[in-house]
């Protein structure tokens, strides 16, 4: 049995130390915040009418296999914890010329809505481009989601011997394979959104992120009643030893290995083996520097951030799906223009994406929680960042967001009953994430996914779990980095 620290109770950190456990090791987690789930957050406000619960991190769970062989390998089987919903539509995504669709993991059903929102044609050419990204998930799913990677050569590989390179194309965009089999707009648009769940620009990001919406239309979306924060507190009850308010400050290296964590206060706790949660640019500039992984995160560009308004609204609003995608009328490239500029700058007419779960768990009756989110530059300084604290910029940034709403079609103004505001800056403090990067780097350029931290560290005894590590963000990729991780270590 060998003693584990694990660094940080986000879901990655916590998927860990239950697969860890099972294994047989004697596992401790560490959480700065009060609360575990690190970016899986909640926020809580109460009114005379009751009390609104949100989400503050990812609000649609996919590829739902991923957690049923993660809470059959460490206990009851998901069915018995958690009661997952299926969506349809996963979501309802509306355009400025008044076409509006829903998706859903019916590709015919899918195809016919398609036809029907954006003209004869749109079905068949999502179907040659579905085709395309089937094959995409195929050559990828094992040699890259599934295992542990040492650069750019182990996917191309493996990719040769299946004959498929042609197919994931790593010269290729995101944008570019869009428009090679999609000539609506409209759908390039659909298609390239895309790009935003691994918080990269659709027009630098590999072909290979094709394989996002066909997981997440091959396998559906699903929602967790009671909010997808309950996922924590299910993976967090598999954790004997979980100890929040601790801040680990520094990892301990004894005869050139990890060998255990300092805690904020001093105090040692000592370890056979460190498994870090933390975002990997703080973990390798503060916790343990190493300066050759440093600078290997910094040839990668940061992740996009997320600008957040959370609204609580009097009545309801006919017709609203659980999530809904706004597209303004002018270009897409605007957006990510604005966001990974140098200077960059909020975008001034951004896509809208709103989450508001029909779950009285969440809301008072007769009213409504909304998350709405937006891309938005991270906090500091330099390309693709700004200063979040600066005066008004945020508090003028969450009036417009309302605004852009209204143009839109869902004026909710004069039916607030509160309005929260998260901007980078908020997420960089409650999350120890470097600028609020919600994925830590990005997937832009074409080996971007091969700079992101392996799970085995340089550093012997020490390994790393979660979004900002290797295969990336997003609830089931991070699940996917813990089973990665784990299977390193192996059993006691």
């Amino acid at each position: 049995m060998s003693r584990i620290a694990v660094v940080g109770a986000g879901v990655g950190g916590l998927a860990v130390a239950a697969r860890l456990t099972a294994l047989g090791h004697r596992v401790t987690v560490f959480e700065q915040a009060g609360e575990v789930g690190g970016k899986l957050g909640l926020y809580s406000h109460t009114t005379a009418a009751g009390t609104f619960r949100f989400d503050t991190g990812p609000s649609l769970l996919t590829m739902p296999w991923v957690f049923e062989d993660l809470f059959a390998a460490t206990g009851d089987p998901l069915a018995e914890v958690l009661s997952l919903r299926a969506l349809d539509p996963i979501a309802d995504y509306r355009y400025a010329d008044g076409a509006r669709f829903g998706t859903c993991s019916d590709p015919a059903e899918f195809g016919a809505r398609l036809d029907a929102a954006l003209g004869g044609g749109a079905g068949a050419q999502w179907a040659r481009f579905w085709d395309r990204a089937e094959r995409i998930w195929a050559a990828t799913r094992g040699p890259f989601l599934e295992s542990p990677v040492h650069g750019f050569g182990t996917l191309a590989r493996q990719a040769v011997r299946m004959r498929d390179l042609a197919a994931i194309a790593p010269w290729r965009s995101l944008s570019g394979l869009a428009a090679s089999y999609l000539s609506d707009p409209r759908l390039r648009r659909f298609a390239e959104r895309y790009a935003t769940y691994t918080g990269s620009d659709p027009r630098r990001a590999p072909a290979a992120l094709a394989a996002v919406p066909y997981a997440e239309l091959a396998y559906g979306g699903w929602y967790a009643e009671g909010g997808l924060r309950t996922l924590a507190g299910a993976l967090a009850a598999r954790c004997p030893d979980v100890r929040t308010g601790c801040a680990v400050t520094r990892i301990l290296v004894r005869n050139g290995r990890a060998a255990g964590v300092e805690l904020a206060g001093g105090s040692a706790i000592e370890a056979d083996l460190v498994v870090a949660n933390a975002d990997a640019e703080h973990l390798y500039g503060s916790l343990l520097p190493v300066p050759s992984q440093r600078r290997r995160i910094a040839r990668a560009t940061p992740s996009l951030s997320g600008f957040v308004l959370l609204l609580g609204l009097r009545g309801r609003t006919p017709g609203l799906a659980h999530h809904t995608v706004l597209f303004p009328a002018g270009p897409y490239s605007a957006e990510f223009d604005a966001v990974f500029g140098d200077p960059a700058r909020p975008a001034p007419d951004p896509v809208l994406y709103v989450s508001a779960p029909d779950d009285p768990a969440v809301r008072p009756d007769g009213h409504e929680a909304w998350f709405v989110l937006v891309n938005a530059p991270r906090h500091g300084t330099g390309p693709g960042a700004i200063d979040w604290r600066a005066p008004g910029l945020a508090e003028g940034y969450a009036q417009r967001l309302l605004a852009l709403l209204a143009e839109r079609g869902l004026d909710v103004r004069d039916r607030i009953a509160f309005a929260v505001h998260r901007s980078p800056a908020d997420l960089e403090a409650s999350a120890a994430a470097p600028g609020g990067a919600i994925y830590g780097t990005s997937s832009n350029g074409p080996r971007a996914a091969f700079l992101r931290p392996a799970n085995r560290s340089p550093v012997p005894g020490l390994f790393l779990a979660g979004g900002s590590a290797h295969p990336g963000g997003g609830l089931p990729l991070v699940a996917l980095s813990a089973q990665i991780t784990a299977g390193l270590i192996g059993p006691a």
